[in-house]
């Protein structure tokens, strides 16, 4: 069934086509992903699909009653609402019950307004719903419910956008960036509740496994055209490439052909026959496809970079802490020439307290950081540069140089490094107000790298930044041969890049993990497996260890407790197969909602296994 139909859509601005007659549709359930280059129109087309009237031409139908739900990378809340009622802010009979029930248990002398609301629950079977609520704010880290929206910070604000259209489950999600501002922790979650969810979406997303997982359908712009591949990221990548081969093979056969028409164009007289005219026309189709540039999205780049000593960072016995809050505790690492680390962990964990350790923000409570004198520091940090209103792009970069060093004595203009990180010249001259969010980023991290460091910290890097810009990184820090340090909550980045791993699990405490993400996941899986093989192993000792009994007259159980240890067997033995039936469905895959259910109804009985198997251990004794 189809939910949303473009046909010949168009935008520019000033005289610079953003797109050019895009025509496409989106069915029911169907999963689509928008990638493009920064400054492609992106944002700007999930803008005009949901009504913001900008377009110069086309027609945009939606099918008649469904429900759509914009995600917008800046939401624009009341400061004074809460959380609870904001996330709840729609108009369906679930969330009007769950608000009625909720201002009832506030007021719990009104017995005729409870009533009304507990009947109101139960007509729309809204329980499962509330769990539903309770379950995505606590996902995504949102537990106070009754904090004020104008207290929370632009992450958390985020946050709560989010967990609003999840709870409303639209027809149609269009999410602007939905892993901003979400830990890894959070957007594995999101990853394979989406996934499962009945609802179409439309995205634009930096994340590469997010796409690779959850996205069904890729739709690419490009040179003012919508390209549509049937499949998820990397059946994306393996098309275009062939794509790209066919365009090339093309433009070359078209080169060819058009030397035999220019000799042909340049001895003949000017047309007058019909065939002539024809043949002319022709030609400049031919050469239109034959001037075409095939565009690859690499950067082969060796720069020459500053020696680096024997010496580069060490941390001797370095604490530091906030108050009460313990950050780092007596923490030694010396850096070695050439490590790439990665760092993860969640907020408040001390990452970014680390990194203002290393480049000297901040002074170490105890302890000392010493900097090798060879060592050119290089940090991009979250907040990015403020630039110079008024100032060009180029000037920008070459404000810090007008070349970058290059290995065997070569050089590269400060025009040619523009190029390389996808700034064509004809945006050299550009003013940099008129840059994109994601422009804007990638030029300030080229400052960085303009600098020529031999240690370069990232901290968070790929936000906001295209794939494609993403891929020119990679490439580029592939081949860096200082020492890098990266925070991201981007795993294919650090799958990519890194060699080990620095987990900050908070308390001061640090795991160095040999390898990449992936091997941080593996990491943490096994210790919660350990943790809970351990847990199993102190409740068996509890009850064996257990002291005997006190009570030397009890000698056998009554006849109410023989009556509870014969039930007690039933219910554990129902309880066993309704919590095997409820695992084997969590395993076959189910819905969103449905997941929800099982999960919590699995957790309920498992704690109801517990109770009763421990009765039933206590009552054994005495048969």
């Amino acid at each position: 069934m189809n939910l949303l139909s473009v046909e010949n859509l168009t935008k520019s601005f000033g005289v610079r086509v953003i797109f050019e007659d895009l025509t496409f549709g989106i069915d029911q359930g169907e999963k689509v992903a928008i990638v493009a280059k920064n400054g492609n129109g992106k944002s700007t087309l999930l803008k005009i699909l949901c009504g913001d009237g900008t377009e110069d031409s086309g027609r945009i139908v939606y099918r008649k009653d469904i429900r759509v739900d914009y995600l917008q990378q800046a939401e624009n809340f009341d400061p004074k609402q809460i959380i609870f009622d904001e996330v709840l802010a729609t108009d369906t009979r679930e969330a009007n019950a769950i608000r009625a029930y909720s201002k009832a248990l506030e007021n719990p002398e009104d017995t005729d307004l409870y009533n009304d609301a507990f009947e109101q629950m139960n007509s729309c079977n809204a329980w499962d719903y509330e769990v539903k609520v309770a379950t995505i704010l606590s996902k995504l880290q949102l537990e106070d419910k009754h904090a004020k929206i104008g207290s929370l910070s632009g992450g958390q604000k985020k946050r709560v956008a989010l967990a609003k259209i999840l709870i409303a489950e639209p027809d149609l999600m269009i999410l602007d960036e939905p892993t901003n501002h979400l830990d890894l922790d959070m957007i594995e979650w999101l990853e394979s509740y989406l996934k499962q969810s009945k609802s179409a979406i439309m995205m634009v997303t930096h994340d590469r496994y997010f796409l690779e997982v959850v996205c069904t359908t890729i739709f690419e712009l490009e040179d003012q055209q919508l390209y549509r591949y049937d499949g998820n990221f990397s059946y994306y990548l393996e098309k275009k490439s062939e794509r790209q081969e066919i365009l090339a093979a093309t433009i070359g056969k078209a080169k060819n052909l058009m030397r035999t028409e220019l000799d042909w164009i340049r001895r003949q007289p000017k047309a007058r026959g019909t065939k002539q005219k024809a043949r002319v026309d022709a030609f400049q189709d031919l050469k239109s496809t034959a001037t075409q540039r095939v565009q690859k999205d690499e950067l082969e780049i060796h720069v020459q970079m500053s020696r680096l000593g024997s010496k580069i960072v060490e941390l001797h016995n370095v604490g530091k802490s906030f108050d009460d809050k313990q950050i780092l505790n007596g923490l030694d690492y010396v850096f070695k020439r050439g490590e790439k680390l990665g760092i993860v962990g969640a907020n408040g964990t001390g990452k970014s307290t680390f990194l203002n350790l290393i480049t000297g923000a901040i002074e170490p409570d105890k302890g000392k950081v010493v900097i090798g004198e060879t060592v050119v520091m290089g940090y991009y940090h979250q907040q990015g540069a403020k630039f110079k209103s008024g100032k060009k792009v180029l000037e920008v970069i070459t404000d810090i140089a007008e070349y970058i060093p290059l290995d065997k004595g070569k050089k590269m203009s400060a025009a040619q490094f523009l190029e390389k990180f996808l700034f064509p010249r004809t945006m050299h001259y550009q003013d940099v107000d008129m840059l994109s969010g994601g422009e804007k980023k990638r030029l300030y991290l080229m400052t960085i790298l303009m600098k020529n460091p031999n240690f370069l910290i990232l901290d968070e890097p790929t936000n906001d930044l295209d794939i494609f810009i993403l891929g020119v990184l990679e490439d580029y820090l592939l081949r860096f041969e200082g020492c890098l340090i990266i925070v991201s909550h981007d795993r294919y980045f650090l799958d990519k890049l890194v060699e080990h791993t620095f987990y900050f699990k908070g308390e001061g405490e640090i795991k160095d993990i040999l390898g990449n993400y992936t091997s941080y996941r593996e990491y943490l899986s096994n210790e919660a497996q350990a943790a809970k093989k351990q847990n199993a192993k102190q409740k068996q000792n509890k009850t064996v260890d257990s002291p005997p009994k006190t009570d030397k007259t009890k000698v056998k159980l009554s006849y109410k407790e023989q009556q509870e240890f014969d039930q007690l067997e039933k219910d554990i033995a129902l309880l066993e197969i309704e919590r095997d039936d409820l695992t084997q469905k969590l395993n076959e895959g189910v819905s969103g909602d449905e997941a929800s259910q099982v999960a919590m109804r699995l957790g309920e009985v498992a704690e109801l296994l517990d109770q009763k198997e421990t009765r039933w251990l206590e009552l054994a004794d005495y048969v």
